[in-house]
C-alpha cells in the first residue's frame, strides 16, 4: 500500500492516538481550548503533512508551522506545547506506518514523513526563536547557566 494512501486510511486512527497524547500531556492552553480544538488542530495539520507528502513539497507545512508559531506566540503558548502537538502527531503516524508497510516501503516512509515533518518543525523553531529575539522571554535568558564560569 502506497504511503498516502495509507495515512489517508488511518485519519481517524492516528488523529484519536495523536489526541489522546495531547490530552495525556496537559498541556495548560491546549486543554484551556478544549478536546474538540485541539482534535482540529492536529487534523489540520495531519491533512496538510498527508497533502505535501502526496505533492512531494515542503512549502505548505513551511507556511503553515509559520502561521501557527507566530499565532501561538502571540496567543501565549510556550514553544514546548506546539512542538508537543507536532510530535505527538509524528508519534501516532509511526504507530500506523511501522505497523502496516513493509520493511522496503518503511525505508521510503520514513526519508518522507522525517523530511515533511522536520522542515514543519524547523520552521516553527526558527520563527518562535526570531519572534522571541523581539520581545525577552525568560524561557531563553540562558545567563544563569553561564554565571560562575570564569575562572
Amino acid at each position: 500500500m502506497a504511503l498516502v494512501d495509507l495515512l489517508r486510511s488511518a485519519q481517524t486512527e492516528v488523529l484519536a492516538d495523536a489526541s489522546g497524547a495531547l490530552h495525556r500531556a496537559h498541556l495548560t492552553h491546549y486543554e484551556a481550548s478544549g478536546p474538540n480544538e485541539s482534535r482540529r488542530r492536529l487534523d489540520n495539520l495531519y491533512s496538510l503533512v498527508v497533502d505535501c507528502l502526496s505533492e512531494r513539497t515542503l512549502g505548505p507545512v513551511c507556511q503553515y508551522a509559520e502561521e501557527v508559531a507566530t499565532q501561538r506566540f502571540e496567543s501565549g503558548f510556550d514553544i514546548a506545547e506546539v512542538q508537543t502537538a507536532f510530535n505527538v502527531l509524528e508519534e501516532a503516524i509511526w504507530h500506523v506506518v511501522i505497523a502496516r508497510l513493509t520493511a522496503d516501503d518503511l525505508a521510503d516512509a520514513t526519508a518522507l514523513i522525517g523530511t515533511v515533518l522536520g522542515a514543519g518543525k524547523d520552521t516553527l523553531a526558527r520563527t518562535w526563536v526570531s519572534l522571541a529575539a523581539k520581545r525577552h522571554v525568560s524561557s531563553l535568558d540562558v545567563t544563569a547557566l553561564f554565571q560562575g564560569t570564569r575562572s
